[in-house]
């Protein structure tokens, strides 16, 4: 039998996070634009995920991410596309490619992410920094129980 106060507090929590994913989609698609005009929110996330991991093969991104291989591949074609990322020979193996940032691409991307982080911190800069540090680390125990 499951405690009503503990079935509301998971509902207020499911509530909160259902909130939290709306925002952050549509704040995905607002720096995708300002990334290109033209970069969709999941070619964004790719494009986020080269700027934390470097030159990467697209087998690696499958691996990373758990996307189908045919996702990766047209958004890989399309930061490609875009001039954001590009296909480079990988210096350990001439038959195989690997897929990096274009120097725009990492300026772009930087920018983004320095202003991102500036607003966030303007947004949390009356949390004590105990809450901020707890409820980062109550975020990477849901992170990683997902």
């Amino acid at each position: 039998m499951v405690d009503d106060d503990r079935l509301r507090a998971a509902q207020d929590l499911e509530r909160e996070l259902s909130k939290l994913f709306g925002r952050a989609r549509s704040l995905s698609l607002t720096l995708a634009a300002r990334v290109h005009p033209d970069l969709d929110s999941a070619s964004y996330a790719l494009l986020l995920h080269l700027g934390d991991t470097g030159p990467v093969r697209a087998a690696e991104v499958v691996e990373r991410t758990g996307l189908d291989k045919s996702t990766v591949s047209r958004q890989i074609a399309r930061l490609v596309d875009l001039e954001l990322a590009e296909r480079v020979a990988d210096p350990s193996d001439g038959r195989a490619r690997l897929v990096r940032l274009t120097a725009s691409g990492a300026e772009r991307l930087a920018k983004v992410r320095a202003d991102r982080r500036r607003r966030l911190r303007e947004r949390v800069a009356q949390w004590p920094t105990a809450d901020l540090r707890e409820f980062a680390r109550l975020l990477a125990r849901l992170n990683s129980d997902l």
